[in-house]
C-alpha cells in the first residue's frame, strides 16, 4: 500500500507548488529563473553588465591608464639607463619629465651607501638703519627642514630635498678650493643665495640683509651598537666666503 500523503497541521497552509520550486532553486534565484526572458537582475556582473557606451568608456580609460604607466615606466628606464640612442636624442626631455618628482637617487645602496650627515648652516650680515651692522648667528636650515618633515605623512619635494639638492649642486660645480667651475658654477652660487634668502628675508632682525655666508657641518654616522668598529663622531665644518648679496639674489622680484 503507498503511503497515504501528509496533512499539514489544522489551521497551517500547506506548501504549494510555488514554494517547492523555490526551495529547489539556487541561492538567490528564488524571486525567478535564472536564464531566459524574465530573469531577475544579476548584480555584481562587473563591466559586462553595462551599457554599450559604458564599456566604450572603461574601455578608453583603462587604454588612457594602460599608455601613462608606459610612458612612465620608458622615461624613468631611460634616466635610469646608461646612455643610449634614445636618450642622448631627447635627453632633455626625459630630463624635464623626471626632475624633480621623479628623481632617481640610489646612494643607499651599494657600492658607497651615505655614512655622513650632512647639515646646511647660513648666517647674514644685516645693515641696521643707524648705520651699524650686525652678523647673526649661524642658522641651522636643514634642522628647519627636518622639522617640518617630521610627523609630516605627505612632505613636499621641496622639504625634502631643496636644501640638500642645492647644496650638493654648489659641490659638485666647485672645486676643492672653492672656485666655481664655469657657469654651472656661478649659477649653483646664485640657487644657494636664493634658497638662503627664502629662508631669511630681505629685513632680517630690524635691519637689511646685505651679505650672507653657508657652511656645511659633516658628522659622521657611528657604527650600530652591536658592530665593533669605531670611528670619529666630530663634526667637521667646511665655511664658505661671504655673499653679496644684489638684485639677482631675490626670489620674486622683492623690492631693493
Amino acid at each position: 500500500m503507498e503511503p497515504e500523503e501528509q496533512q499539514a497541521p489544522r489551521g497551517e497552509p500547506r506548501p504549494g507548488p510555488s514554494y517547492e520550486r523555490a526551495a529547489r532553486a539556487p541561492y538567490g534565484a528564488a524571486d525567478g529563473p535564472v536564464h531566459g526572458p524574465g530573469a531577475a537582475p544579476v548584480h555584481g556582473a562587473g563591466v559586462a553588465g553595462l551599457s554599450r557606451a559604458g564599456r566604450a568608456v572603461v574601455a578608453v580609460a583603462a587604454a588612457v591608464v594602460v599608455l601613462a604607466v608606459a610612458v612612465h615606466l620608458a622615461m624613468v628606464f631611460l634616466h635610469v639607463a646608461p646612455a643610449n640612442t634614445l636618450s642622448k636624442k631627447h635627453g632633455e626631455a626625459i630630463d624635464d619629465y623626471v626632475y624633480p618628482e621623479f628623481e632617481q637617487n640610489w646612494k643607499l645602496f651599494a657600492p658607497n651607501p651615505l655614512q655622513q650627515n650632512i647639515a646646511v648652516h647660513a648666517r647674514a650680515r644685516v645693515a641696521k638703519d643707524d648705520g651699524g651692522t650686525e652678523t647673526t648667528g649661524w642658522v641651522n636650515l636643514s634642522r628647519m627642514d627636518g622639522r617640518d618633515i617630521d610627523h609630516n605623512i605627505a612632505p613636499s619635494h621641496v622639504q625634502q630635498n631643496e636644501l640638500r639638492r642645492g647644496w650638493e649642486f654648489y659641490r659638485g660645480a666647485h672645486d676643492d678650493k672653492g672656485k666655481p667651475l664655469g657657469l654651472r658654477g656661478e649659477l649653483s652660487e646664485t640657487y644657494l643665495k636664493r634658497i638662503v634668502m627664502l629662508r631669511f628675508g630681505r629685513e632680517l632682525n630690524g635691519g637689511t640683509v646685505e651679505r650672507i655666508q653657508v657652511r656645511s657641518a659633516t658628522t659622521p654616522v657611528g657604527p650600530p651598537p652591536w658592530s665593533e668598529e669605531k670611528n670619529d663622531a666630530k663634526t667637521e665644518y667646511q665655511v664658505q666666503p661671504w655673499w653679496q648679496i644684489g638684485s639677482a639674489d631675490l626670489p620674486g622680484g622683492w623690492d631693493q
